[in-house]
């Protein structure tokens, strides 16, 4: 928060407790994040009904047979749509977090070819407040709506975590580093045009406050799996620092792919994308054969004391430090 600490140090000479500060600086922080972290698509590009047999549908969206639609309870009260699209071969399941102004109605054809080319399960989500889940979309809510989602693979489709990849664009980087961070025995994770921290987009700081959101930077020192990092080199809305610093402080590092002339919505659109991405779905899928299944045990819940669509800002961005 470059001006607001600017404007206090030339305020007449007055001292002001780092307190205040922090308050203040809270204070317009969390304004900031509100504009900018959200974006549903109003109206939504999808709706949900009942077809003849009772069975949840996306209206607006090609009928598949293998696609399963769930609506399903949050323990932030919110009720939030999720869909899990299935490959009759697979070994592996994606959960993909998507950015914070498109719905899954935008993200059909992208969910299409990403089943057929990596031979995998997708299992996506919308936020609370997103398409046609109910609720507000928060920093907790997408908390609580992963978890949500992750339970369901479970219960649903007994999805281990060795066989589960936890796949985050954008914003939704938050909520997968949330439970990667938790979840200790994933398959892998990828980040895609990921962001260190909410304010971090907005501002060149070099420490995390109390009243940042999606505090990534922390979160990703705790995930146990192998992390690939993919970002463009000309973003220009999260800068390529943030996908630098973020594979750096990844623990099990898998080969990062730095899209040359990449912006943040396009990369799916590069021919190193999809080649890249399925080599690392290969390695997981090897590692996981070759150890033993195991049982899995629950994580704890956080306790709150067109897929080009990823993120958008009000706010001027800053460059992003090294």
């Amino acid at each position: 928060m470059y001006y607001a600490v600017s404007y206090l140090k030339r305020e007449k000479g007055e001292k002001k407790s780092w307190e205040f500060l922090g308050c203040e600086m809270g204070n317009v922080t969390s304004n900031v994040a509100a504009r900018f972290a959200f974006f549903p698509p109003d109206p939504p590009t999808y709706d949900v009904h009942k077809d003849e047999s009772g069975k949840l549908v996306l209206q607006g969206m090609t009928a598949d047979k293998n696609i399963d639609v769930h609506m399903l309870d949050t323990k932030g009260g919110n009720k939030i749509i999720a869909t899990f699209w299935r490959h009759p071969v697979a070994r592996l399941t994606l959960l993909y977090s998507h950015g914070n102004a498109a719905d899954l109605g935008q993200m059909h054809e992208l969910f299409n070819e990403l089943r057929a080319h990596l031979r995998v399960n997708i299992m996506s989500y919308d936020y609370s407040g997103y398409g046609a889940s109910t609720g507000k979309p928060t920093e907790f809510n997408t908390y609580y709506d992963i978890e949500a989602v992750y339970n369901c693979l479970k219960k649903e489709y007994g999805v281990k975590q060795e066989d589960l990849i936890v796949y985050g664009q954008s914003v939704g980087s938050g909520p997968t580093l949330h439970l990667a961070s938790r979840v200790k025995k994933l398959g892998g994770v990828v980040l895609h045009s990921a962001i260190l921290s909410g304010i971090r987009v907005l501002y060149p700081v070099k420490m995390t406050f109390w009243f940042d959101i999606f505090k990534n930077i922390d979160k990703i020192r705790r995930v146990q799996c192998p992390v690939l990092v993919i970002h463009g080199t000309d973003d220009e809305i999260v800068d390529w620092s943030h996908g630098k610093r973020l594979w750096e402080l990844s623990k099990e590092k898998y080969d990062p792919l730095w899209v040359k002339g990449g912006g943040h919505c396009n990369l799916e659109t590069f021919p190193e994308y999809t080649k890249h991405l399925r080599k690392f779905i290969s390695t997981i899928e090897k590692i996981s054969i070759s150890k033993p299944a195991k049982q899995l045990t629950s994580a704890p819940s956080i306790t709150e004391h067109k897929h080009c669509k990823c993120l958008r800002l009000k706010a001027k961005k800053e460059k992003e430090e090294s």
